[in-house]
């Protein structure tokens, strides 16, 4: 039963501290002298990524865990997750000697599920069902109801988030100066209103940022509409934070404690993750790299400030690095798509590569429809380009030269379903 009125108590955050410290440590806080140098201010990263399980979903799961009676302990425990949660109520099975069902999302990366079977061993069973971490959670619900057994809910829960909320605790321990801003990313609020509600009582001065991606921005749209309304639909790319419906407990935690909340678009976490791993050799995964992202569109803000960014997790697939470079390039308008009608005459295509591309272009994709009743060919064209300028060289040396021509990129249904 969720207590309607729930606000997190100090002393549990400080009785959850005790706890976790079974199995996690005190994660890093560190000055990233790239980031520092870039935004001009003095930018900290608070290294959750280097958690057992490589993310900070342990403290909570492990915290909740741990509160059950031996009675529900024997029952076994259900649990919904895109991941990290999931690899956390693992591990806190086989610590726990708890017998736990996992239910996943079937669109889950393969390198997650793989780490939960790695983390639970035969303390748990993994259940793949639905597309997105809500219908993974319906399933979840309806299965544990039937039996009698207690979810561990992967944020909308006391004990979840007073476990998240040592990672507050540790932060100013670490951190002698005053903090700006600290910047914490948002999936379903349980992060941000455990740690949101530490520092806020403790470092009240502190502007308290909560960033969630484009394509599922749930906690602002409860924060806009009053409302804690369900997103129609989402984008699954932050599969971390993709959540139609944050927590009845933590959207109203989060009003309190959070100063604002900054949306950053998909393409940007992706330019993000890659500058990360070229410039500092930090794998982290796109909700891990959320709360860095937002750096970018708070530079005004936050020049000359300490500032501290979490970065919640690692549990990255490293075969999703090809979408995560073309989303990039996209956003950085280093990538370009269009449908070119080319005439069905010899040289035509020759003519398309002489004349209108350069040098330094690059054509990356190409799919040729030859219609033998018509006079012209359809083609889309992928073209990789040095500076995002050059699009409008290539778009008008097109309409100089008579090749008819749509561009994708802005058109999203279309463009989707091609690239």
């Amino acid at each position: 039963m969720l207590k309607e009125n729930y606000y997190p108590l100090m002393a549990d955050i400080v009785k959850a501290n005790k706890i976790v410290q079974e199995v996690v440590h005190a994660s890093p806080l560190l000055k990233n002298l790239n980031l520092s140098a870039k935004y001009n201010a003095s930018i900290h990263l608070k290294r959750e990524d280097l958690q057992l399980v490589r993310s900070y979903k342990i403290r909570g799961a492990f915290n909740k865990i741990s509160s059950l009676s031996k009675e529900l302990l024997a029952k076994g425990i259900v649990c919904a997750s895109a991941g990290n949660h999931a690899q956390g109520v693992a591990y806190s099975c086989h610590r726990l000697k708890c017998f736990g069902k996992i239910y996943m999302p079937e669109t889950t990366p393969r390198q997650k599920i793989k780490q939960v079977k790695m983390f639970g061993g035969d303390q748990v069973e993994i259940i793949l069902t639905g597309d997105t971490f809500d219908d993974a959670s319906a399933q979840a619900n309806a299965d544990a109801k039937k039996l009698g057994q207690t979810i561990i809910h992967p944020f909308d829960d006391p004990k979840i988030i007073e476990g998240q909320g040592t990672i507050g605790l540790e932060i100013l321990q670490q951190f002698s100066e005053p903090i700006d801003y600290l910047l914490l990313p948002i999936g379903g609020g349980g992060l941000a209103s455990g740690v949101g509600s530490w520092i806020k009582e403790f470092s009240p001065n502190t502007k308290i940022i909560g960033v969630e991606p484009e394509g599922a921005a749930s906690m602002k749209t409860a924060f806009e509409r009053k409302d804690n309304i369900a997103l129609e639909s989402i984008d699954r790319f932050v599969d971390g934070a993709a959540v139609r419906k944050v927590g009845d407990l933590t959207w109203k935690i989060c009003e309190k404690v959070l100063d604002g909340i900054v949306v950053v678009p998909e393409g940007l976490i992706c330019s993000t993750i890659l500058q990360l791993y070229n410039e500092d050799a930090i794998v982290a995964e796109p909700a891990g790299a959320l709360s860095i992202a937002a750096l970018h569109l708070m530079q005004k803000e936050i020049k000359g400030k300490n500032v501290v960014c979490v970065l919640s997790g690692s549990n990255n697939d490293i075969t999703r690095m090809e979408e995560i470079k073309e989303r990039s390039l996209l956003f950085e308008g280093l990538k370009h798509y269009f449908m070119v009608r080319f005439p069905q005459r010899s040289g035509a295509l020759k003519e398309f590569v002489n004349d209108v591309l350069d040098p330094g272009d690059d054509i990356t994709h190409f799919e040729y429809y030859k219609k033998s009743s018509r006079e012209k060919g359809p083609a889309v064209i992928g073209i990789e380009v040095q500076h995002p300028e050059d699009l409008e060289r290539i778009q008008q040396r097109m309409r100089e030269r008579n090749f008819i021509f749509e561009y994708l990129n802005d058109k999203t249904d279309l463009f989707q379903f091609i690239v």
